[in-house]
């Protein structure tokens, strides 16, 4: 089977990352080298905040044509090299208790240097991720260490949660040539989808099962 990804040369890719940064006000593409070897783009340079880090992922993560990306960008802050930790932490602890998706009570953050490490327990994966994200967004934030555990209230069987997984992606997603396997608490996706839309939506799906701590994407994009 011929995919898209065997379709588009390496500079068709690089130039269309670049173009995507462009794009995206979050991203500074001035600041940003992109280079692709076989498919996979590496991302090089320095922006002045791990949001932007994150955005630069993103952006090469939509083009179509790409089979991974390697994230080598630094996150440098200006003017930022004697800001207080404390201050920080208490801005980290007030985004998670503004979001009503994360259980902010059953979470601790600590900052050294600007980096957050965040620990406790959720019941589902997307609450995980989405605290993560959130202080991703934090001005000041170097990077962010995700240590919360997934601990559902009732361990699903792995059977129940497979078929579950299945009849949302088609729900969701209109196709049935996606694939669910489950390994612990990881789920892993295969087969095909025809944008990247409907991976990232496959993703959403997968993270919302209970009991789901990661997810392993192979899914391959068609269209």
């Amino acid at each position: 089977m011929t995919t898209a990804a065997a379709t588009r040369t390496d500079p068709d890719i690089q130039r269309d990352v670049l173009d995507e940064l462009a794009w995206d006000p979050q991203a500074q593409p001035h600041e940003i080298g992109v280079s692709v070897a076989d498919g996979v783009v590496t991302l090089t340079g320095r922006v002045d905040s791990y949001a932007r880090k994150w955005a630069a992922e993103r952006c090469a993560h939509r083009v179509r044509g790409v089979r991974g990306v390697a994230d080598d960008i630094e996150v440098r802050l200006p003017g930022l090299d004697g800001q207080d930790d404390g201050e920080l932490a208490l801005a980290a602890v007030r985004a998670l208790e503004w979001d009503s998706f994360v259980p902010a009570e059953r979470l601790d953050v600590t900052v050294s240097a600007g980096w957050l490490m965040l620990r406790g327990e959720v019941e589902f994966g997307y609450q995980r991720r989405t605290a993560e994200q959130e202080l991703r967004r934090l001005r000041g934030v170097r990077g962010v260490t995700n240590l919360v555990e997934v601990v559902p209230p009732a361990p699903p069987s792995a059977e129940q949660t497979a078929l579950d997984l299945r009849r949302a992606l088609r729900r969701r997603t209109g196709t049935e040539a996606i694939t669910v396997e489950l390994a612990g608490d990881t789920v892993v996706l295969g087969g095909t989808v025809r944008s990247w839309w409907e991976r990232d939506e496959a993703e959403r799906v997968a993270w919302s099962a209970p009991g789901v701590r990661a997810v392993d994407d192979r899914l391959v994009v068609t269209g």
